[in-house]
């Protein structure tokens, strides 16, 4: 038995509504559930991931160095070239 067949529970289509709540309980402890029909899986309902990203400012500093001239004007022939002429 592998790991995700032991954090997944199936229910069949015509129980859902009466034992939605059970669902929820399950998804939010973690586990997978899927929903039924005939014996063949139609939906799966699993608990989202928090997002684990965090923006950490600075970790750039003195890496990266900004030209002193960054924001003069861009020359005639690279200009015309975002123009299209």
């Amino acid at each position: 038995m592998d790991n995700n067949e032991l954090t997944t529970h199936t229910y069949k289509i015509q129980d859902v509504i009466d034992k939605f709540p059970q669902l929820i309980k399950d998804v939010e402890s973690g586990q997978d559930v899927i929903i039924s029909r005939e014996g063949k899986p139609l939906a799966r309902i699993s608990p989202v991931k928090s997002c684990e990203f965090k923006i950490q400012f600075g970790v750039l500093k003195g890496k990266i160095k900004v030209s002193e001239d960054f924001d003069a004007p861009l020359p005639d022939e690279v200009l015309s070239g975002f123009e299209g002429n």
